[in-house]
């Protein structure tokens, strides 16, 4: 199981109800100006802008913002920005791989930005390749448990999408996790669809080959402020990392 599944998770909830969530638009914004831009601006012919926009709306962000991000990726009006997308690679505290991924127009500022966030909260910088060897790309489509009047389990959701090929189903709380080829994401979510069920999110994301046990509170809270001031930067898009910590240490962060 990924420690960034579950940080990520516990941001996302968070951000929905706090400051944070002009932040969190602004990433889902961009995600589909990306997707209209790569695969055109109709959704029913372009499924990564269809999986951006449902995304977004899981989010709340307004269906307006919506309309105008697919508009602007897809060459509609004249303010369409063209975003670069770089990654960067560092280490946390008890040598936790993050591979950090920036959607920018400004390559200098986003090398500058994350430089700083990485080495001012107890990170360091990584060689090219030293850390993004060990995350493989993969298919994730994630699902609530508690839907269609019951709580769903691995079985039930692995046997939903037998068919799409998948990989792994994994626990993550109070969502499951379907990894697959990145081929067949959607594949698999059209099939969690099929079965009736709703789902959270389908993208491609770079997955721990392995992870890395924190056991101390105090690693993981340094940890945590470090994928944090990093997660805050507006270029960065998405934050990996292959830390694994306990659930009670994490219950005990979360309750603070």
């Amino acid at each position: 199981m990924s420690g960034h599944s579950k940080w990520a998770t516990t941001k996302h909830k968070k951000a929905a109800i706090d400051a944070k969530r002009g932040k969190l638009f602004a990433k889902l914004i961009k995600n589909i100006e990306v997707a209209a831009r790569v695969g055109g601006g109709d959704p029913g012919g372009n499924p990564t802008l269809y999986d951006a926009i449902q995304k977004a709306k899981k989010n709340s962000v307004p269906n307006d913002n919506i309309d105008r991000a697919v508009k602007r990726g897809s060459g509609v009006g004249g303010d369409a920005v063209d975003y670069t997308t770089l990654m960067y690679e560092a280490y946390g505290p008890a040598g936790v791989a993050v591979l950090i991924e920036c959607l920018t127009d400004n390559r200098n500022r986003s090398a500058s930005d994350v430089k700083v966030a990485v080495t001012r909260n107890g990170g360091t910088m990584a060689d090219v390749g030293s850390v993004s060897r060990i995350f493989d790309r993969k298919g994730v489509v994630e699902v609530a448990k508690a839907q269609a009047g019951r709580n769903l389990t691995e079985d039930d959701l692995l046997e939903a999408t037998l068919d799409a090929d998948p990989e792994d189903v994994s626990d993550e709380g109070e969502t499951l996790r379907v990894i697959s080829d990145p081929s067949v994401v959607v594949e698999v979510r059209k099939a969690v669809q099929a079965a009736g069920l709703d789902y959270e999110s389908a993208e491609v994301e770079f997955v721990p080959q392995y992870t890395q046990a924190i056991d101390a509170r105090d690693a993981a809270e340094k940890l945590f402020r470090l994928l944090d001031a990093i997660e805050d930067l507006d270029d960065v898009q998405n934050v990996y990392s292959n830390e694994d910590v306990p659930d009670a240490i994490l219950a005990e962060l979360e309750a603070e």
